[in-house]
């Protein structure tokens, strides 16, 4: 069944909030208050909802150190990206990754090239920060450090009220803001919906993110009695000598003590009331399983010890054989499709076909 466009009811009253706001300076009734609190500090700047947009690009010295800068950034988001471009392909929205100061860094998906509202906004280096555009979704999901939706004349310009976007905001292994994961349709019906996917998506990129972070050990925390294995796990990584080299948000919500890491080192003793080598004891077992383990709170959490670089529940495989698993895998989340498999991977198609090929003749 086809999901009918906005209805007139809902383009009414973002009317009524707009000229509420903007025009009499009453409270905008009926809207989240985040965007009232985004519409104020817009009028507040000078901004003035009919002036016009510039999408400007920032200088070409700036834009080469926002590349260098968020280089990690793209690339634990470019599988992620890959994926949601299968999952929006026909809605006519498309996904904008951004730097924490709300300027392009990646964009993926179904974009129309030939529509330049699209060009304009998914040009590397365009800075769609709310001081530059105004309300939408990446200046408020940087703001509001949430997930948030917003439609067409939600947004503060009249030139941007073509758009509907679902933000959320991306956070560093120390639990600073990184960036933002957008998705825009351009004329689309409305898809709150999609604030749930770019939220969900968002943890993927801050799991890899923290997967990237050097170290020898990962832990995978969840509350008893939950399963352990999938982007939702609390994922802190240690060093040799059980240091913090890096959290995800959920580790951050599970154990609190970890948001001092955006301050100061934090040992694993510090948060957990018993002995912190039998986790790396465990983690050599052939196949470790997930133990209990205690929080100087009183509380206990779930925890899976896996050394650098596995998966749940993976073996000892030899080398080659883990090798051509990985690929297998890649191709399989690809859907068959051998060129975005190995785009995902950074290796060549032919190295693809090559790999499962030996792997073939070795069965023989």
């Amino acid at each position: 069944m086809q999901v009918p466009a906005t209805t007139p009811t809902r383009l009414l009253q973002i009317a009524t909030a707009r000229r509420s706001v903007m025009e009499e300076g009453l409270p905008a009734l009926g809207s989240p208050p985040w965007i009232e609190r985004s519409w104020r500090r817009c009028l507040e700047s000078g901004q003035r909802p009919d002036d016009r947009v510039g999408f400007d690009v920032l200088p070409v010295e700036q834009l080469r150190r926002v590349k260098e800068a968020n280089h990690q950034l793209v690339a634990a988001a470019r599988p992620v990206l890959e994926q949601l471009g299968r999952a929006i392909a026909s809605s006519r929205y498309f996904a904008i990754l951004t730097n924490e100061a709300g300027v392009v860094v990646d964009a993926h998906g179904p974009i129309d090239r030939a529509d330049p509202r699209a060009t304009l906004i998914t040009r590397i280096g365009v800075d769609l920060s709310e001081r530059s555009v105004g309300t939408s979704a990446i200046g408020a999901a940087l703001t509001e450090l949430q997930p948030v939706w917003l439609h067409r004349g939600e947004h503060f310009y009249q030139d941007t009220g073509c758009y509907s976007c679902a933000g959320a905001p991306l956070f560093d292994p120390d639990g600073r803001c990184a960036g933002m994961l957008d998705l825009t349709g351009i004329d689309a019906a409305e898809r709150p919906e999609l604030k749930h996917l770019v939220a969900q998506s968002a943890r993927s990129i801050e799991n890899a993110l923290t997967l990237a972070r050097p170290h020898r050990l990962v832990l995978r925390l969840n509350w008893p009695g939950r399963p352990l294995g999938d982007d939702g796990d609390g994922l802190v990584c240690l060093d040799g000598d059980g240091w913090v080299t890096g959290s995800n948000a959920a580790a951050r919500e599970m154990a609190p003590a970890l948001a001092q890491g955006m301050h100061a080192p934090i040992h694993c003793s510090e948060l957990f009331a018993q002995a912190w080598e039998p986790l790396f004891d465990r983690a050599r077992d052939a196949d470790p399983a997930a133990l209990e383990v205690a929080l100087w709170s009183g509380l206990r959490l779930a925890a899976l010890p896996q050394p650098a670089g596995e998966r749940p529940g993976a073996s000892r495989l030899p080398l080659r054989d883990v090798e051509i698993a990985l690929i297998r895998q890649a191709v399989s989340d690809a859907r068959g499709n051998v060129m975005e498999a190995a785009r995902a991977l950074g290796i060549s198609r032919a190295t693809v076909y090559r790999k499962l090929a030996q792997k073939s003749h070795s069965n023989e």
